[in-house]
């Protein structure tokens, strides 16, 4: 540094070019003192523009002080506005709002008048501390007094301040009465709409501005786009998309990236993946943003085939990349393909990161394999309330409710706060295993222990809960008396019931409901067909099909996935496209007469229908999608070891769910079949969910127990003396009959895989 001299006056300019270069070079603390000391030595330490380099840099080296600072600037003989502002600026970029307002205050006292740069720092102290109405008070009088309102900086930093808290309206007329405004004042007010979910006036501002002759900057429209996203409008988005496209806007890595996921959230996936496709420039987000576009709108196998190809293109996944892709295999059942997917992480990463884990716990519990979520869970360090959501949902769903119950208990010792989601989880456990009283219990104690306002997700749950149990008229009284208007999730849960228990008045006044609010939706009309069927009103039933017809409504056709060796295979009702479909249905023809021959199976016509003879029912009901998926997988893989792992879209009929149980009998495999309603489990002849789903009784269960024995003894001993049927078959046609409801005998067994208590007892014993 010595070799710095000045020589005279004339070189002094010299010398200071080189300090503001050193000054700009420094990284530590002590570079920093050695450059005061040497600006002391050659007599430059009351230089202005140097003292205010070396201010500005003094800030964050010193960790929870600013000693060095203050002592610096207290050693200036003669500051001026200029280095109380960096002082200022210092202190708030450090979080001392409170030492920043004193300086400000300080300056004041000493005459100093604070000029355009004062007033939006003060402004960001009053921020930082959330002071909002002393800031109003002191600042805003203070910039209208002194005419600073007409700086389009100073204004900026007023609406700025009204907006972050909320203030729109005063942040309007502010930007109204601005004499000059630019990118940044359009910007400013979009955003704060877009902060208070005012979404359709940020969309009106943008285009006001597009109007005066503004040219967007790449973060204003990314905001826009969110608010269009936010919409769902899709005429607004595909204007922005014109004026970008026209503007030559959409090189912009971040704009292009946000089109992308604009469009997928509106739900036009064929767009997004042009705009994708048609992108220079894609990072790991943009790839993120297609993967769980695609599986958000129902397309988890174009999802996990972009996550593929994205590894393909060598582009390191994220976290999101990895949440969509783990998303995907659970809507698909891909368990073996979403454990490998984890596999390209830390273990410790995912356990330290509650997004990840959180999605691991979903995919591991919608894929069947609750075991391996709740290790998951356990290993989990951080937590939080997203994550044990995940834990009891997954229990819930994968019939283990008491242990969801359990680990709710848990949660409020742990001093977690619950929240909706977690009541949608314990009420739709609640439905699926018909505890009407519990879920009564956990309904009540949203508001009146949480102080939680139960949604219309809430009261779909009780609705489907009082439904499956019989309790209709109660149901429906719940519906009339909600404080908002019920939904066609609502009433459809409701017309569930009418079929569960062939209520054919009360399902005709619930599809006129359904009709007003889906006019277009198939499974309304497929629901009340059947409840007509299932009546045997066969011309009611032909009716419904045929007004569907007219009104070309297509029933959505059954589909069902299963995982081999990492591939996924799709199967369609009645499918015969597949390479092995001759050996499929080769293989049901041996399961059934297997069936027949050990147990007296016949298929359960009833749930066939359609007014056809008994043998076209018994061919249709053969090639249901979820029994063409088992076939495939015997035939392709006999170890018992491996559990068979299906997924459909459609509820599982009575017929195909008597048929499963029994093939886990005959073969000793586990099959778990997620259908869109709930997980059964079927293990050595039994399901989970205790033939709940499927029984179409509407007596409690201690009197079907009694009931149907009485019943069904005395039908076949009847049959018998008749001559209808002789003694030896007697045996066959008994088990036939009471294996429907074999389930009853064993509820209060505690069957391996039907209760998380069974291994994990004292751990998820809680109260409830």
């Amino acid at each position: 540094m010595s070799s710095l001299s000045i020589g005279g006056s004339s070189s002094l300019s010299i010398s200071v070019k080189i300090k503001t270069r050193l000054l700009q070079r420094f990284t530590s603390f002590n570079q920093l003192k050695h450059v005061h000391a040497f600006l002391l030595r050659l007599g430059l330490d009351q230089h202005t523009y140097l003292l205010n380099h070396l201010l500005h840099r003094s800030f964050g080296f010193e960790k929870n002080t600013t000693r060095y600072p203050r002592l610096l600037f207290h050693q200036i003989k003669q500051p001026n506005v200029y280095l109380w502002n960096t002082m200022i600026q210092g202190l708030v970029s450090v979080d001392c709002f409170q030492d920043a307002l004193e300086f400000y205050r300080s300056m004041r006292r000493e005459g100093f008048l604070p000029d355009s740069f004062t007033y939006p720092l003060v402004l960001k102290a009053y921020c930082g501390l959330c002071d909002v109405q002393l800031g109003l008070r002191v600042v805003h009088s203070l910039v209208l007094k002194s005419g600073f309102e007409k700086d389009v900086f100073v204004s900026n930093s007023l609406l700025g301040f009204y907006s972050k808290f909320g203030y729109l309206e005063s942040a309007l007329k502010v930007f109204d009465e601005m004499s000059e405004r630019n990118v940044v004042s359009w910007t400013i007010m979009i955003s704060g709409y877009v902060s208070v979910g005012r979404f359709s006036e940020a969309v009106t501002m943008f285009m006001r501005s597009v109007e005066m002759g503004l040219r967007p900057d790449g973060f204003n429209l990314v905001r826009v786009l969110s608010a269009c996203t936010r919409l769902g409008d899709l005429r607004s988005v595909e204007w922005i998309d014109r004026y970008i496209m026209e503007n030559g806007l959409g090189r912009n890595l971040f704009v292009a990236t946000s089109l992308v996921d604009m469009y997928a959230k509106c739900g036009n996936m064929d767009k997004a993946l042009r705009i994708f496709d048609g992108m220079l420039e894609k990072d790991v987000v943009s790839w993120s943003t297609m993967i769980q576009g695609y599986v958000l709108n129902g397309m988890p196998r174009e999802g996990v085939e972009f996550f593929l190809q994205m590894l393909k293109e060598n582009i390191k996944p994220d976290c999101y990349a990895l949440v969509g892709m783990f998303s995907g295999c659970a809507r698909l059942g891909a368990l073996e393909l979403g454990e490998w997917a984890s596999n390209l992480i830390d273990r410790n990463e995912i356990l330290s990161v509650p997004v990840l884990g959180t999605a691991l716990i979903d995919m591991h519990a919608k894929c069947g394999n609750m075991v391996k979520a709740w290790e998951i869970f356990k290993g989990m360090k951080h937590k939080d309330l997203v994550v044990w959501n995940a834990a009891i949902s997954g229990l819930a769903m994968n019939g283990h409710v008491e242990a969801a119950f359990g680990l709710f208990g848990q949660m409020e010792k742990s001093a977690i706060q619950p929240d909706e989601t977690t009541f949608m989880g314990l009420l739709s456990g609640c439905a699926h295993a018909g505890l009407v009283d519990d879920g009564h219990r956990y309904f009540k104690n949203m508001s009146s222990l949480f102080s939680l306002t139960p949604s219309i997700e809430h009261y779909g749950c009780m609705v489907d809960l009082l439904s499956r149990a019989g309790h209709l008229g109660e149901a429906h009284k719940l519906i009339k008396n909600m404080p908002m208007k019920a939904n066609a999730i609502v009433w459809g849960a409701l017309l569930g019931g009418c079929r569960l228990h062939r209520d054919t008045e009360l399902a005709e006044r619930v599809l006129e409901q359904l009709i007003e609010l889906e006019p277009q939706s198939s499974g309304n009309y497929v629901l009340l067909s059947n409840i007509y069927s299932a009546n045997r009103k066969w011309n009611e039933a032909a009716n419904i099909r045929t007004r569907m017809n007219e009104q070309g409504i297509q029933k959505t056709r059954g589909c069902s996935w299963v995982e081999l060796d990492g591939v996924v295979h799709e199967f369609l009702v009645g499918d015969k496209s597949h390479p092995l479909s001759e050996k499929m249905y080769a293989k049901l023809d041996e399961l059934g007469q297997k069936l027949k021959a050990a147990f007296g199976y016949v298929p359960t016509t009833e749930f066939m229908l359609f007014d056809i003879e008994e043998e076209e029912k018994e061919h249709f009901l053969r090639s249901h999608s979820e029994k063409l998926a088992i076939a495939f997988v015997l035939i392709s893989n006999s170890s018992k070891d491996s559990i068979i792992r299906v997924v459909k879209n459609l509820r599982v009929c009575g017929d195909c769910h008597e048929f499963i149980k029994l093939v886990s009998k005959i073969t000793g495999r586990e099959i778990i079949v997620r259908d869109n309603n709930r997980f059964h489990r079927f293990i050595d002849g039994f399901c989970s969910c205790k033939d709940y789903c499927s029984n179409d009784s509407r007596l409690p269960l201690s009197e079907v127990v009694s009931d149907c024995v009485k019943r069904w003894f005395k039908d076949t001993l009847k049959e018998a003396k008749t001559g209808d049927i002789n003694m030896q078959v007697l045996g066959r046609i008994w088990i036939t009959r009471a294996s429907r409801t074999r389930s009853f005998w064993k509820v209060s067994d505690k069957h391996p895989g039907y209760n998380a208590s069974d291994s994990d007892s004292d751990e998820l014993k809680g109260d409830s």
